[in-house]
């Protein structure tokens, strides 16, 4: 065998080593994005109140992923996605301030409609009696409307930490903020949604 047949062999197995990386690379991210898609639009559409708004909004985020992020250690994944999702949720906090107060000024100020059940889903009942399916969804919907009460960044820390159960460092990452700002924010949504939700807190 001449050296130039050698080298040859060399670089198509390594081509091949590249590949089979590439796509086993592929195949772990896109099973990280299908698993964390509900999760995220639940998320965002609890932040939003508005479901395509939402969808746009993960969507938007994964793709960010993908082309920035998809080289990075998959365990890297969950943070830097739910900080670009962060990211983009506060910018489309920016820009809804800035289309409601033309709204309010050209006199076209509307109440949004009312907005589905995000927890549409909740657990498996059909074990339970309809006294205790009722309960649990009663309490998924006082959930929903305490959480959408709670200020943005308490909202979203809460979600990321109980959750999503991300801990505190990654976190922080995600928000953006430091971790001591995480507990406090945390601490506040606890107690504050402990105080709303009442009899349905567990």
């Amino acid at each position: 065998m001449t050296m130039e047949m050698a080298g040859q062999g060399l670089s198509d197995a390594m081509w091949m080593c590249e590949r089979i990386t590439t796509l086993h690379r592929t195949q772990a991210l896109d099973r990280f994005l299908a698993g964390i898609e509900r999760r995220a639009f639940r998320m965002a559409k609890i932040a939003t109140g508005d479901a395509d708004e939402a969808m746009d909004l993960v969507q938007d985020a994964m793709l960010k992923l993908v082309q920035h992020y998809s080289d990075r250690d998959e365990a890297e994944w969950g943070p830097l996605f739910h900080r670009i999702l962060q990211h983009r949720i506060r910018d489309w906090y920016r820009r809804t301030k800035v289309r409601n107060r033309w709204r309010q000024w050209l006199g076209k100020g509307e109440e949004s409609d009312a907005q589905s059940d995000f927890l549409e889903s909740v657990p498996d009942t059909s074990q339970l009696s309809s006294d205790k399916q009722l309960a649990l969804k009663r309490a998924a919907v006082a959930l929903e409307q305490a959480l959408r009460t709670l200020p943005f960044r308490q909202q979203q820390v809460f979600l990321l930490r109980a959750w999503e159960e991300l801990d505190v460092a990654q976190t922080a990452t995600a928000m953006g903020c430091s971790q001591g700002s995480v507990k406090t924010h945390y601490f506040r949504a606890v107690h504050t949604l402990r105080k709303l939700l009442g009899d349905h807190w567990s």
